[in-house]
């Protein structure tokens, strides 16, 4: 009887799974070895000499899971976590407030610089605590006398125009009204009083609400402010509509539990002057200080660390910059909650090339993140950041999040205005703080009559009282990226989509993999590398997202 194309096909099924299984057993009979290299073996510094991103590559596992079920979630410090791997670096051409409330939207974490006066920056912070909010604590209250004019200037201030009216203009005193952007948007007289515009006819919620509730009421009430009161009408509290919207559009954003409110985080030096724009920003809100130098192993950096767990017990310090296990286990036995890792690796940084000074990136970032591992202190992984593939190295060397300077630099929400190139390109300024610009920029003077006494630049270098300055970075230009809105997003699909060709679901699974040598690595030449990227191309536009 002749054989039917089912029976025909059911055979070279059963023979494939044959193969399949033959190979398997193959593999584990025959193989001694993985294929790659374990991580101790490839960052060995006396096989291979020490290593950056560039010189390996990772290994693919098996592909199991979509990229949309790998998740980034992550410690940037030993109490506070984020959904997205990604840090914007305290530099004066990156991060600001605009910066900061967009990284913390999308997940990530913007380090507000301090190339600035103590009360711009702590002014910042506010911006960014104020952005998004559960119940609003601490609203901004009109009095009956306050005029549209000061409302109008409030509201250019803070981005936001509306205000709860009380009688003695302040928190906990009876509610009269309602100011909105609508109210004073087409005034035409700005010394009129507030109550000649305000509305009155208000939809409250009582003391005790949940938060749920409030937002129930908040929906079905179709007002842009919930005002919370007491029994006897007097303020308490606010809920926006906008946070509502927020929480929509923004469901990874990096926020407090309990306040519902963006998490911010401030770099300072180490210096006596630092502790008063400590308590700024504390004032303001903060919830990490970033102790910024560029080696962190100092006198000066271990008295303010333990002088910050002391006095604002509440915020949570990173420190660094250090490149080794005995740079790092000072700071830790400190107090640090986490520590930042490079020195001399930032596009903008020329560190090792002028101090002689350094490390190359991913042998520091594994050896001091092993190290700090143990103690239970996240990493980041500061520098030498040119793309997906870096963060993901920077990752898998044992980082918890990664911080971005020259990447993030074009994008529009860094400080600065874009301009036009000598080859017609758009372009941003970018500079590293180490650079002879920022060491003599003025605006960082924070009031001093020498420039140079509390300068960021200086002050992060060591080198306020030196005549004559030692640059440790350059300034230059960075192309544009557009909005971190589609360019942070980007880099986060760009991680999920690597790990899951690693074959692992997590940042946790990753390191696990790393650690236990499941997660494997491999060298590459020269000619490897020229072979990783374009070539062979007449011409090409490297697009990388739309």
């Amino acid at each position: 009887m002749p054989i039917s194309n089912g029976d025909s096909l059911g055979r070279a099924m059963k023979a494939e799974i044959q193969d399949h299984t033959k190979a398997l057993e193959i593999l584990e009979k025959e193989y001694s070895s993985r294929d790659g290299l374990d991580i101790d073996t490839l960052l060995d510094s006396d096989k291979h000499g020490a290593l950056t991103y560039n010189d390996f590559l990772i290994l693919p596992g098996y592909i199991g899971f979509p990229a949309s079920d790998v998740s980034l979630d992550t410690a940037v410090t030993k109490r506070i976590s984020l959904k997205a791997p990604l840090l914007s670096s305290p530099m004066d051409t990156v991060t600001e407030h605009n910066m900061a409330i967009h990284m913390a939207l999308l997940g990530g974490l913007g380090i507000i610089h301090h190339n600035c006066s103590p009360e711009d920056q702590a002014e910042m912070v506010k911006k960014v605590k104020r952005y998004e909010n559960g119940f609003i604590l601490d609203p901004v209250v009109l009095s009956p006398t306050a005029t549209v004019g000061e409302a109008k200037e409030l509201k250019t201030r803070w981005g936001f125009g509306g205000f709860p009216v009380t009688a003695n203009g302040t928190l906990r005193s009876k509610l009269v009204g309602m100011v909105t952007s609508r109210d004073i948007q087409f005034h035409p007289n700005l010394d009129d009083p507030v109550t000649a515009i305000m509305s009155t006819d208000l939809v409250t919620a009582p003391a005790g609400t949940t938060l749920a509730e409030a937002n129930e009421v908040l929906r079905s009430s179709k007002k842009g402010k919930l005002p919370i009161v007491d029994r006897d009408g007097n303020l308490v509290s606010l809920l926006s509509r906008s946070d509502l919207m927020k929480n929509l559009h923004y469901p990874l954003a990096s926020k407090l539990p309990q306040s519902k409110q963006l998490i911010c985080a401030a770099a300072i030096g180490t210096r006596e002057e630092d502790k008063r724009r400590l308590k700024l920003l504390a004032d303001a809100g903060l919830d990490i200080v970033v102790l910024d130098s560029s080696q962190g192993n100092s006198m000066y950096q271990i008295e303010m660390i333990k002088y910050i767990k002391k006095t604002h017990p509440d915020i949570d310090v990173i420190a660094g910059n250090v490149v080794t296990r005995e740079q790092a286990a000072p700071l830790i036995a400190a107090g640090a909650d986490g520590l930042r890792i490079g020195m001399g690796s930032g596009s903008a940084c020329i560190t090792q090339e002028v101090m002689a000074v350094g490390r190359p990136q991913a042998l520091s970032v594994r050896s001091v993140s092993a190290f700090a591992a143990r103690f239970g202190v996240p990493c980041i992984a500061d520098g030498g950041v040119q793309n997906v593939g870096h963060i993901v190295k920077g990752l898998a060397m044992g980082a918890s999040t990664v911080m971005m300077g020259g990447l993030l630099a074009g994008t529009t929400e860094s400080p600065g205005e874009y301009f036009v190139s000598n080859e017609g390109q758009l372009v941003k300024a970018y500079r590293g703080m180490g650079s002879i610009a920022a060491m003599e920029d003025r605006k960082a003077g924070a009031g001093a009559k020498d420039s140079k006494a509390s300068n960021a630049g200086t002050a992060r270098y060591f080198s306020e009282k030196d005549s004559v300055l030692v640059a440790q970075g350059v300034a230059g230009s960075v192309l544009d990226r557009g909005s971190v809105t589609k360019f942070v997003p980007y880099l986060v699909a760009g991680v999920q989509h690597s790990l899951q060709d690693i074959g692992v679901k997590s940042l946790e699974l990753l390191h696990e993999g790393v650690n236990n040598g499941t997660v494997r690595f491999e060298m590459r030449s020269a000619s490897a590398m020229a072979e990783g990227n374009v070539h062979g191309l007449h011409s090409y536009d490297k697009k990388l997202y739309s």
